[in-house]
């Protein structure tokens, strides 16, 4: 989503970057630029005014100007700002790691768990409100909680089926009720049951409209008053843009709201939701939904996303993705064969399952630091790395282990197998031994972004993304 606002703002920071010293024109040109590359990302003027006096006064001072390294202190000054307008510093948990601090989970300020904690999801028809839901209490479970989903969406065609088949989906019980009029006696009941059956999270989906209207709100206040939330998250399309941020205003001073979640957040809208809402509304992004996966849902958190957009990556972020799928030991392991290139075809096919897990691979290239938008969606052959895995999968184990024993014979059964040519068997083997000179190298590198860079620069260009 912040790509485009991400090359941009890398553009206008040249004004300023690599130079012994900064003068107000340098400044001034650099903030024009971001000033502009903001309002191309469809951010509220309000906001951008903001942004570019309070940049530019700060930028100004004489700490600044005499600096021993001017350009990377004003990077910092734009950082900075940017964590603020986009949010609390410490959000959306309060601790960094993103684990439970207390009884606030990622941003969540929930009871503990002898006692049943309310979520209210609320949201217009088609934002996602139904499947947000669904995510977060899919999160909130692979978090240790127990969650329990209410069906009190009792307008919506079809919602209380849609939220059933997700819960099977993420195996969360839901709670509904046949023909129920009243969502308040559908809380009521969920409610009962969450104490009989020892849930401890009550994540309520509620009655949505294509616009904001009276009817809607008087019922969900009176749901507000009767279920006394710990949280009311409204869900927003990030594609609407700053309808986005005056839905939130709007659901705020009618029935108050303590965050907010945004949709979408993988598709190419230009950000400006994400960087107008604190400011504008005083509530924050809590939740960013990244894919159409049940897993795709994301904590935000202000300073990371201020680092990408500033083209310093999220390895914060992309380690967190991998310690999901990735066991630490098998990590180890797997570093040791690297480094001494005992690293077998049968490795391989693992790590290609284990990516595909971590979602998408344009997404995580974007993390490393100084490689956002340096691969496209076309450098990277899906379609590809399906054929390796059915290429892989059809060897045996004995072959996986030892690809040298792989003849002319083997590999015609192996193409048979994979439904795929002896020369794309053959073609994938040579890459698969050029490919472990290289992880030799990677595993020796450590954190050195400049390398990581320099590598996957390589690697793009001999075709290890496609």
């Amino acid at each position: 989503m912040l790509e485009k606002l991400t090359q941009k703002v890398s553009d206008a920071m040249r004004f300023v970057s690599g130079r012994a010293s900064i003068t107000e024109k340098n400044i001034e040109d650099a903030v024009d630029a971001i000033k502009m590359a903001l309002l191309e990302a469809d951010v509220n003027l309000r906001v951008v005014r903001r942004f570019v006096n309070s940049t530019i006064e700060e930028a100004k001072g004489e700490k600044v100007l005499r600096s021993v390294d001017p350009g990377q202190q004003f990077t910092k000054i734009v950082y900075d700002r940017l964590v603020s307008f986009l949010g609390d510093p410490a959000a959306p948990s309060g601790d960094q790691t993103g684990k439970t601090a207390g009884h606030s989970t990622q941003g969540l300020r929930l009871k503990g768990p002898d006692t049943v904690s309310v979520v209210l999801m609320l949201g217009l028809q088609g934002s996602g409100k139904t499947t947000s839901s669904a995510k977060l209490a899919l999160r909130l479970k692979k978090e240790g909680r127990r969650p329990l989903l209410a069906a009190c969406d009792l307008v919506r065609p079809a919602a209380v089926q849609q939220l059933l088949v997700l819960g099977s989906q993420i195996d969360v019980p839901v709670y509904s009720v046949e023909g129920a009029k009243d969502p308040v006696s559908v809380f009521k009941g969920a409610l009962d049951w969450a104490k009989k059956n020892l849930a401890d999270t009550m994540i309520i989906d509620t009655t949505g409209r294509l616009q904001i209207d009276q009817p809607m709100m008087e019922e969900l206040i009176r749901l507000k008053n009767a279920a006394k939330p710990d949280e009311l998250l409204l869900v927003a399309d990030s594609m609407t843009g700053q309808s986005a941020v005056d839905i939130a205003k709007t659901f705020d001073e009618q029935i108050g709201l303590t965050g907010v979640v945004l949709t979408k957040f993988d598709s190419d809208t230009r950000g400006g939701a994400a960087l107008s809402l604190k400011t504008i509304t005083g509530k924050t992004l809590k939740f960013v939904g990244t894919g159409e996966r049940p897993e795709d849902f994301e904590p935000f958190y202000p300073d990371r996303a201020a680092g990408r957009i500033l083209g310093m990556g999220d390895v914060v972020s992309l380690v967190e993705k991998a310690q999901e799928v990735i066991d630490q030991k098998e990590a180890a392991e797997l570093q040791k064969k690297m480094e001494k290139e005992s690293f077998t075809l049968d490795d391989w096919l693992t790590q290609i399952r284990s990516v595909k897990k971590m979602g998408s691979l344009k997404k995580m290239i974007d993390m490393i630091p100084g490689m956002a938008g340096q691969v496209s969606e076309e450098d990277i052959d899906r379609e590809d790395l399906k054929s390796q895995e059915a290429i892989l999968s059809s060897m045996t184990r004995k072959e996986r282990a030892n690809h040298l024993i792989i003849g002319p014979s083997r590999r015609g059964r192996i193409a048979r197998g994979s439904g795929t040519s002896v020369g794309e068997v053959a073609r994938l083997i040579k890459k698969f031994d050029k490919m472990r000179g290289m992880m030799k190298k990677m595993a020796k590198m450590g954190k050195n972004p400049a390398m990581l860079q320099q590598m996957a620069g390589r690697a793009q260009k001999t075709g290890a993304f496609r």
